[in-house]
């Protein structure tokens, strides 16, 4: 039985839900992150649904408040030159102004750090999770399946209903790996692996971005999550086992330059790959460095060689 309370709460976060797709002139389909198509991304979902009953609840009673004191206390005839009388602080009053946000922010809080632990363990945990190692490099999404031995880019093909660990790290400058209709995004960064699970509850296509500014071409950093049946998703494998070129060490660095490339697929990619990109890492910070230390020499010769010109003149 539907209690008076969790009615109220569901009308709530419907009439809040319904006023922000009236203000964005969108339906809850075309905005990603209202429409849960997970259970990791259901969470997050019921999470902002519950988030927006709250400043519902708030902001109807201050503006309900804020009308009540608008027509009581409004300029009239009979009230011409009307002093008000001294008032002291009314201890209940200020106790109860008090304790409203408190309850509020306990009441974002709990479920909040229920949720975030929640989203720290796989979906389903009664099944046989998949990993994929994640690898974000200017201006493209690199996948590699570890137990497959197959690479791909700028897409990723993932099993339905099945929890998936999405290992992330990052050539080049930090990134943000996000799924939005299958969960929130989670930070890529050079020499850091980060994690993230994430479940597609049925098979679909669904788009993944980046979520950070990473430079000139970061608006074409987007790709696809094809979520396969289990069986097709086999298929695909031994397909691409088959069919697909293998990835040579020479192409594995060539792709983490800078560079804008199509999907691609390979059978294959470098035992080493994993050291190639902290290579690459150590590379481009050592080459940024040298050209910061470069350009202070540069500014001390230059400085130096005025002053001596100066002692000269002098």
């Amino acid at each position: 039985m539907v209690t008076l309370g969790k009615r109220l709460r569901r009308w709530l976060a419907f009439a809040g839900l319904t006023a922000l797709l009236v203000m964005t002139g969108c339906s809850r389909e075309q905005i990603p992150v209202l429409n849960p198509q997970g259970p990791v991304a259901q969470k997050q979902y019921d999470l902002i649904m519950w988030s927006i009953a709250l400043m519902t609840i708030v902001i109807v009673a201050v503006f309900a408040l804020f009308t009540y004191v608008l027509i009581k206390y409004r300029a009239k005839p009979e009230n011409e030159g009307y002093n008000p009388p001294d008032q002291h602080g009314s201890r209940l009053l200020e106790t109860i102004w008090t304790l409203i946000p408190v309850i509020i922010v306990i009441a974002l809080a709990i479920p909040t750090v229920k949720v975030t632990y929640d989203l720290e363990k796989p979906p389903s945990q009664h099944k046989e999770p998949v990993t994929i190692k994640v690898t974000s490099a200017n201006w493209k999404w690199i996948f590699r399946y570890p137990e497959e031995g197959i690479s791909t880019v700028n897409y990723v093909n993932i099993p339905a209903d099945v929890p998936v660990k999405f290992e992330l790290d990052a050539v080049g400058p930090m990134n943000s790996f996000w799924v939005p209709e299958l969960g929130g995004q989670e930070y890529t960064m050079p020499d850091m692996e980060m994690a993230m699970w994430l479940e597609a509850d049925k098979p679909g296509t669904y788009t993944g971005r980046s979520a950070s500014y990473s430079g000139e071409h970061f608006t074409h950093m987007t790709f696809n999550v094809n979520a396969q049946s289990e069986k097709d998703y086999e298929k695909w494998v031994n397909k691409v086992k088959k069919t697909a070129p293998k990835q040579s060490e020479a192409e594995f660095r060539k792709l983490l330059e800078p560079g804008r490339v199509p999907e691609m697929t390979f059978s294959s990619y470098p035992k080493n790959a994993d050291e190639i990109e902290v290579e690459k890492n150590r590379e481009d910070g050592l080459d940024r460095y040298e050209n910061r230390q470069g350009g202070h020499h540069e500014h001390q010769e230059h400085t130096g060689h005025m002053n001596h010109e100066g002692h000269q003149s002098h």
